[in-house]
C-alpha cells in the first residue's frame, strides 16, 4: 500500500529538474564556447603582431593588410573561412609608430625602456611598438534560447616591440 502511493515520484522529480539543468548544461557550454572564441581571436591578434614586428612601418611594403588577414583567416593571403564567426578585416585595427590614430592615448615611437638592474632608474634606451586590435567582435551563440547574441568583447589587442 505505502508503495503505490509512492509510484511515478521519481519521474516527476527528475521532470522538475530536468529544464534547470538543461539550462545550467547549456550555459556552461556556451560560457566554455565564449572562452574559446576569445582565446582565438587573441592568437589571431598575437600572430599578425608578431609579423608586423618584422617590419618597419616606414618600409613602403608594409604589410598591413596581410596582417589583418592573418588575425582574421590565419593566412596572409585573406583565403578560407575566418577563425570566429562574424569576423571581418575591418573589425582589426593596426597601430604603430606611423599611424596611432585607432589607438588614443597611447605612444608607439620612442617608447622609453628602462634598466632596472643598475638601479638608477634612467631610461636605457628607445623601442617602437606596433599593437594589433580587434574592435566591436559580437558573440554568437549557438542555442538560441539564451539570448547572449548582443555580447560585444572588449578590445582584443596585442602589443609587441617592433623593429627600428
Amino acid at each position: 500500500m505505502l508503495l503505490a502511493r509512492h509510484r511515478g515520484v521519481a519521474a516527476v522529480e527528475f521532470g522538475i529538474l530536468l529544464v534547470p539543468m538543461l539550462l545550467m548544461v547549456c550555459g556552461v557550454a556556451e560560457f566554455g564556447r565564449a572562452i574559446y572564441q576569445f582565446d582565438t581571436l587573441t592568437k589571431g591578434t598575437r600572430s599578425a603582431a608578431r609579423y608586423l614586428s618584422q617590419f618597419s612601418p616606414l618600409d613602403i611594403s608594409y604589410p598591413t593588410g596581410p596582417a589583418k588577414c592573418l588575425a582574421v583567416y590565419g593566412n596572409t593571403s585573406c583565403s578560407g573561412s575566418a577563425l570566429s564567426t562574424g569576423l571581418t578585416t575591418s573589425m582589426v585595427v593596426i597601430c604603430d609608430r606611423v599611424d596611432a590614430s585607432g589607438c588614443p592615448g597611447m605612444s608607439f615611437a620612442d617608447v622609453s625602456t628602462y634598466d632596472n638592474s643598475a638601479g638608477t632608474g634612467t631610461p636605457a634606451g628607445t623601442i617602437n611598438l606596433v599593437t594589433v586590435k580587434i574592435t566591436g567582435y559580437t558573440y554568437s551563440p549557438i542555442q538560441t534560447f539564451i539570448n547572449a547574441s548582443g555580447l560585444t568583447f572588449t578590445d582584443i589587442a596585442t602589443v609587441m616591440r617592433q623593429v627600428l
